[in-house]
């Protein structure tokens, strides 16, 4: 079945495009979500004049999006912990203690855009990715201290 999609699924397209798919995904998932809608004449019709919309809705997003990339590149953020050793931490940093520091600093991440591999446990710098968008990720430096008691 061939679908036009009205928003950016991860792996299959962003809006605008006519994609192929199978006819239960389409019926089960995407439709019933609002994530597209059937490939007819009246829907093509409507997309082509829908489309410079979606373009300029689009781009103003990627923007918006690269405008918080910057920002976040420019920031060194400073996460004081408790220390065991002389750099091994008592606990860990998690992605979670990352968007609690920068909530903080006034930013709105959500738990699921930072890509850390796995917890920090020790004293130091860390550059950690943000993906902020499917297209934009940003490098986020992480400065490990010890905690001053």
């Amino acid at each position: 079945m061939e679908v036009i999609l009205r928003t950016h699924v991860p792996k299959l397209g962003k809006p605008g495009d006519v994609v192929r798919v199978k006819d239960g995904y389409a019926r089960n998932y995407l439709i019933p979500k609002g994530l597209a809608i059937p490939a007819n004449r009246k829907n093509l019709a409507a997309m082509e004049r829908e489309r410079q919309i979606i373009l300029a809705k689009a781009e103003r997003e990627r923007k918006k999006h690269m405008s918080l990339a910057e920002k976040l590149e420019a920031l060194t953020l400073t996460i004081p912990q408790r220390v065991i050793d002389e750099d091994r931490l008592y606990g860990s940093v998690s992605a979670q203690d990352i968007v609690s520091a920068l909530e903080k600093e006034g930013f709105e991440i959500s738990r699921k855009q930072v890509l850390l591999e796995a917890p920090i446990k020790t004293l130091g710098e860390y550059e950690v990715p943000i993906r902020i968008s499917p297209e934009v990720t940003a490098t986020l430096k992480i400065n490990v201290v010890p905690l001053e008691e």
